[in-house]
């Protein structure tokens, strides 16, 4: 690790994404998403032995959406243990991160923690028999602590927008209830989830925020204990397996790390004993997934050795 240019990486990593800069279409089914200027690109990294590099819009603010499910995963496990397993499953879908087939067959237990079905009961055990804003603070602070940053907050109008808009997600929590799986009112497990989802937060805040990820999770800035090792590497398989959807193999394939992508074109992605990646931009591929970011995490991990494959 000490041997390699953080911020020489970063930059040559952003002269290659110039030319692919605006690719992919930003998501515009939630109206402040469509508004996001398809041409950023930010990129930081922090490692365990706390160097930092970051290199274009690593500062700018963009909306974390599915990304906060590891970190509500992390909240859930340290809740509730061993018995979330029961709620929730651990196996790649294989269909779209808003599908609802599946659960039919498998009597509302979502596969993965990582689709919008597992993620939901993943909250609804946040949630635990409290008041959403509650679970709301709860979770914005936890982002607050991880990320050493007091500034990160829930953008109001993208949490307004997902529940104006989140018919599918509407009708996945209510066909839960009906098996059980939603434990809370689904108004409030729903909102508390629109709100996770709308947390803005940028590179360098995520990059920092999923540190103890890479560290058995222990917080290696501060020394603190934020979960257990063993349950770091149950949550970095999940990001290998299900982190990126339907393209979870393709994703393992090319760039080899654990790592979850959110429609706001963010990655959050883990190198296991070195060091926690963010990357932002926003136009997504075919699978909802940052498109620039993607291969972004590629051309880094050939310059490097940080592949769990390796």
């Amino acid at each position: 690790m000490a041997e390699l240019d953080l911020q020489g990486l970063l930059a040559e990593v952003a002269r290659e994404m110039e030319p692919h800069r605006g690719e992919g279409a930003v998501a515009d089914y939630i109206p402040p998403l469509a508004r996001v200027d398809p041409r950023r690109f930010g990129m930081a990294i922090i490692t365990c032995d706390g160097r930092a590099a970051e290199v274009g819009d690593a500062w700018m603010p963009f909306s974390i959406q599915s990304i906060s499910k590891v970190f509500t995963l992390t909240m859930a496990l340290e809740k509730h243990g061993e018995a979330l397993w029961r709620r929730v499953g651990r196996e790649p879908s294989g269909s779209r991160f808003n599908s609802i087939v599946q659960l039919e067959a498998e009597k509302g237990v979502p596969r993965n923690p990582f689709i919008n079905a597992g993620a939901i009961v993943v909250t609804d055990a946040v949630l635990s028999e409290r008041r959403p804003d509650e679970a709301i603070a709860e979770i914005r602070d936890f982002f607050r602590k991880l990320a050493d940053n007091d500034t990160i907050d829930i953008d109001r109008e993208v949490a307004e927008q997902e529940a104006a808009t989140g018919f599918r997600n509407f009708s996945l929590a209510n066909f839960m209830k009906g098996f059980g799986n939603i434990h809370a009112a689904v108004e409030d497990s729903l909102h508390t989830y629109f709100n996770q989802c709308a947390i803005r937060i940028t590179c360098r805040q995520l990059a920092r925020a999923g540190l103890f990820l890479a560290n058995g999770g222990v917080d290696p800035i501060r020394g603190e204990r934020i979960t257990s090792a063993e349950r770091v590497r149950r949550i970095n398989a999940i990001m290998l397996t299900c982190g990126h959807y339907d393209a979870s193999g393709e994703f393992a394939f090319q760039v080899g790390l654990p790592g979850k992508s959110g429609v706001g074109g963010g990655i959050l992605a883990i190198v296991p004993g070195h060091a926690a990646i963010a990357v932002w931009s926003p136009g997504l591929n075919e699978a909802g997934n940052s498109q620039v970011g993607t291969l972004a995490l590629e051309k880094l991990v050939r310059r490097t050795d940080w592949n769990v494959f390796d």
